[in-house]
């Protein structure tokens, strides 16, 4: 019995051994295997992500209000059109955004990103399509040129005088015209269904995961990423702007006009390449993202962020406020129930006071920053007789970064001050405050219109009183020059005609213009453009510090009032008393 004890003892000592080596191997594999993951699973790399993802969003959106002036000439389209092509990308988002971000929640929201994000790099990619659906841009040259809505140049003296428009030809353009607007519009719409779940689901998932304190930083970052996208927009805009639209598949060098001229045509499909395919590498990055992260440090302490208080309709909810549904109440609930439930909620966030009047202020602080933005290039183009690409870089390398700038700023601020509810409200509330100052003072700001024939002046500023304003004049009677089309020139006289028809100018070099009779014949030119305004320079420049200015300060009501919307509490909405 007692040499047996040593052999068991030996032999089980050997299984011992086996067994640690094997515990050791599976210890090992399971190290391997955290290490492969852990990449994932921490909420910083996930805030570089979404980042990149939201800097791509910003991008493509500055980026179509950069080339709107562009889609105006290439398809001949009214300012009318292209804001409601600049609208779509509202009436997708507006569709579904209620659904995603009540729906997200419960799901598996990296992954809602991510699948948004290639949403909206189709949408980018369709956006370009109709460059590649329609006939190359050819600008007319010559003694005549007739466009579809009038000729540019007056031919009274030309040997073709007497020729009329193809107005079938028109006609296949206008329709062509058409089928490429609906497809524009089409295109944005669906950029706006794939940013739906970007913007919402990141930021939960974001405040989910990290400190209360830190959340404002967070935030901050992630919104002053999503501001500084359109100044890479606009920046991209201006760049592609300076290529001609067809100089890939012609030869650039043969060309008479630059970008300059009025009948120039930028490149404006080649930005949407590049951004569909920046949204669509960044939005593979979400896909590596689990579900939920590793719980907080101390899950004990009772989060602010609960958006509503319990009622029969919610679930129990984690300290992080986000509604969790077990998966048998997925199995139980019919999508019908489901969807019966989104009115309840609506109305109980709706009867908050503090949330309805958020909503509010955001929705008219929105109202006002959309179209401002929309047509701010154009503005710039024709109040300070800036080209394009100019406009665009100006843009895009001063008013976007200090948004940028406010945006962090305001982050910083909540952080550093420690700000409650109250406090971000108060703060929100007086940056407006000064930010709608800003926006008043631009109706004060710009440049005088200056001498304009048939308009503001006569022709040959004849300054008798009985000379009436009139656009047509003897010397363009013959020219049949139509109103409805506006490309400015600049005479030698210093006086800006509606276009070089209405100038009485016979060539598209812009010379021989008949309507110039206070310079000689061999002077009578003009330029495209309008002539320069005295003092415009410096009024460009005032404008210029004060929408800066303007920016920074609207900027930072964002982030504060983005942690009021998140930090909703039954104990916080009432807020009398409290300092």
């Amino acid at each position: 019995m007692q040499g047996k004890k040593p052999s068991g003892s030996s032999g089980g000592g050997g299984n011992g051994g086996r067994s640690g080596e094997l515990q050791g191997d599976e210890a090992q594999r399971n190290k391997k295997k955290k290490k492969k993951v852990s990449c994932f699973s921490n909420i910083k790399i996930f805030l570089v992500s979404e980042c990149a993802l939201m800097l791509a969003q910003g991008t493509v959106g500055a980026y179509l209000v950069s080339v709107l002036t562009t889609l105006e000439r290439r398809f001949n389209l009214q300012s009318a059109d292209v804001g409601v092509i600049a609208s779509s990308f509202e009436i997708g988002n507006l569709a579904l955004i209620l659904f995603v971000s009540y729906f997200g929640a419960r799901g598996h929201r990296p992954r809602l990103i991510g699948c948004g994000g290639i949403v909206m790099a189709l949408g980018a990619l369709l956006s370009a399509l109709p460059e590649f659906l329609t006939h190359q841009y050819k600008y007319e040259a010559g003694d005549i040129r007739w466009g579809a809505r009038g000729r540019d140049v007056c031919a009274a003296n030309g040997s073709t005088s007497n020729k009329r428009p193809d107005l079938e030809l028109i006609c296949r353009n206008r329709t062509s015209t058409n089928m490429m607007y609906l497809l524009l519009i089409g295109a944005q719409v669906l950029l706006g269904i794939g940013a739906t779940p970007v913007q919402p689901l990141g930021v939960s998932y974001i405040d989910d995961h990290v400190r209360r304190k830190d959340s404002s930083l967070y935030i901050g970052i992630l919104f002053t990423m999503l501001v500084f996208g359109p100044a890479c927009g606009f920046i991209l805009g201006s760049f592609c702007t300076k290529i001609y639209v067809d100089a890939v598949f012609i030869d650039t060098s043969v060309l008479e006009i630059t970008p300059d001229d009025p009948r120039w045509i930028g490149a404006w499909w080649v930005g949407f390449l590049l951004c569909g395919a920046l949204l669509f590498f960044s939005s593979l990055l979400m896909f590596g993202f689990p579900q939920s992260l590793s719980p907080h440090p101390d899950p004990t302490v009772e989060s602010e962020q609960a958006m509503l208080p319990e009622r029969h309709y919610e679930r129990p909810k984690p300290s992080n406020g986000v509604l969790r549904y077990p998966l048998e109440a997925d199995n139980s609930t019919s999508c019908f129930q489901q969807l019966r439930v989104i009115p309840k909620v609506t109305k109980h966030l709706l009867s908050n006071p503090v949330f309805t009047c958020i909503v509010l202020a955001a929705c008219m602080e929105i109202a006002v920053v959309a179209g401002f933005a929309a047509f701010l290039g154009k503005y710039l183009e024709q109040q300070f007789n800036l080209t394009t690409s100019s406009a665009n870089q100006l843009l895009g390398m001063t008013a976007i970064p200090c948004a940028c700038l406010g945006i962090f700023l305001g982050g910083l601020l909540v952080k550093k001050l420690s700000l409650s509810a109250l406090g971000a409200i108060r703060m929100a509330m007086l940056v407006n405050l000064v930010s709608t100052a800003c926006y008043v003072s631009f109706l004060f700001l710009g440049c005088d219109t200056g001498p304009v024939a048939g308009v503001t002046v006569p022709y040959g500023n004849d300054s008798a009183p009985s000379v009436t304003l009139d656009p047509y004049s003897p010397c363009n009677n013959n020219c049949e020059c139509q109103t409805d089309s506006f490309t400015p020139v600049c005479g030698a006289d210093g006086i800006t005609y509606l276009s070089a028809c209405f100038a009485g100018c016979n060539s598209t070099n812009l010379t021989g213009c008949a309507c110039l009779t206070s310079v000689p014949s061999e002077n009578a030119t003009v330029v495209p453009g309008k002539c320069p305004s005295p003092g415009c320079q410096e009024a460009f420049l005032t404008f210029l510090c004060v929408m800066c200015v303007c920016s920074m300060i609207g900027a930072m009501a964002q982030t504060p009032s983005v942690i009021i919307l998140i930090r909703l509490h039954p104990s916080s909405l009432d807020l009398r008393g409290r300092h």
